[in-house]
């Protein structure tokens, strides 16, 4: 179909682990676009939505085409537009961008979002933020002598906290260094310190940063308070508003405009995480697309629906961006396991959540049979209560329920420890 032919714009939404769900793009596509799922099927992100793409929308599927082929087909398809939500396939989408004359995150960018490495370089030459980071690789011990202790052992690249590590000692560095997986390249980071103190006791001492950026400015949506962390990195959570000053807020906000610009990001949407340190704000890391889960409770919470925005920046356009204004507290709590490997034996507890205050759902994928390890990091979560408070205290008081009540049996793996 020809442009000429067809009124409507059409915006290739390139398919992987993390995006938005088809149900979601189609519905945030409602009378703006129209969108072409590109799917390659040998990766099990897009394999697991097939169904579900191919019984609503339109499919380009590109199982098996090197990526001439993909640009080609993208060019007959006539599409207006391109975009990802997926952390796994912003490289690939940048080169089919570029290729497709289309806007986009450009191709010399994408290490500088993808790579903790070379954005943990980036920011410290423009003057944002040092944070000591170094390659695991074939010497560890170096990597120590550069990094020191305490720290973070990560993958290079990827997203979720997946296989991430807090290391406390040399000993306890040189033992998560030998046993980390094949195939990955890891780092180790200095770790940053949180100051529980700043969003409170109880909440996480971490927060994140939605901003929007296209051809005429950078505009930052909100910032996004988080629960605490579950050992070791696992998140459990995010509320809106959150629980920081404006002092505090404002702290946040100018360390994130500082590290996006040093960045050199011009198009399409980030989800910065910012640690909350008594020496202020730090940049966790700066991700050239929406943040899991953040749609959905922004768009609860005050009408924003950035699943949109993000199709609307795609095709050119300078969306309009209320600022946000909140009526109690938004929440989505996840049903966290403890931090061991092992099967699901049993659940209890799951019917009651639905029962207490301001609960809105619970969706659960919690059944016994299934295997859960806590080295998956945020993707091993067990299900996930969405609800709303009228303030914090009582949110607090909700999470601590939700805690007593859903009671999840694991038998632990042979060898596996937290």
């Amino acid at each position: 179909m020809s442009t000429h032919a067809r009124k409507v714009p059409r915006v290739a939404v390139v398919y992987d682990l993390g995006s938005a769900t088809p149900n979601d793009v189609l519905a945030a596509a409602h009378r703006l676009c129209e969108v072409l799922f590109v799917a390659d099927f040998d990766r099990p992100g897009a394999a697991a939505q097939r169904e579900s793409m191919l019984a609503l929308g339109e499919v380009l599927d590109v199982t098996g085409r090197d990526e001439q082929e993909r640009v080609r087909l993208l060019r007959e398809a006539a599409v207006d537009g391109i975009v990802t939500y997926s952390e796994y396939q912003l490289a690939g989408t940048a080169r089919l961008a570029q290729a497709l004359g289309l806007p986009y995150h450009s191709p010399e960018l994408i290490p500088a979002l993808v790579d903790k490495l070379v954005q943990r370089s980036i920011l410290a030459e423009a003057g944002v933020q040092a944070t000591r980071c170094a390659v695991v690789g074939d010497d560890p011990a170096r990597a120590l002598d550069l990094v020191g202790v305490p720290a973070v052992i990560k993958p290079r690249t990827g997203a979720g906290s997946l296989h991430t590590s807090r290391v406390d000692s040399a000993e306890e560095f040189l033992a998560v260094a030998a046993a980390r997986p094949a195939g990955v390249e890891f780092v180790a980071e200095q770790m940053l310190e949180g100051d529980p103190s700043v969003a409170g006791e109880f909440w996480g001492d971490y927060v994140s940063v939605e901003s929007v950026h296209t051809g005429a400015a950078s505009r930052q949506v909100c910032v996004t308070g988080k629960f605490a962390l579950a050992e070791p990195f696992r998140e459990t959570g995010m509320l809106l508003p959150a629980t920081l000053t404006e002092e505090a807020a404002a702290e946040v906000l100018a360390l994130e405009a500082a590290a996006v610009r040093a960045l050199g990001v011009r198009h399409g949407i980030t989800h910065t995480e910012v640690k909350l340190t008594a020496d202020g704000p730090r940049i966790i890391e700066v991700n050239g697309r929406l943040g899991g889960y953040v749609p959905e409770i922004l768009r609860r919470a005050t009408g924003i629906n950035l699943v949109r925005t993000a199709l609307e920046v795609a095709l050119g356009g300078e969306p309009r961006i209320p600022a946000p204004r909140h009526r109690g507290v938004t929440y989505q709590y996840f049903l966290t396991p403890p931090a061991v490997a092992g099967t699901l034996t049993s659940v209890d507890g799951v019917a009651e959540l639905t029962g207490l205050p301001g609960v809105r759902n619970v969706e659960t994928h919690a059944e016994p049979g299934r295997y859960v390890d806590w080295r998956e990091g945020t993707q091993s979560h067990l299900g996930v209560v969405f609800g709303s408070a009228p303030d914090h205290d009582a949110l607090r008081k909700v999470a601590e329920a939700i805690d007593a009540t859903f009671r999840p049996v694991l038998a632990p793996s042979a060898g596996a420890d937290a």
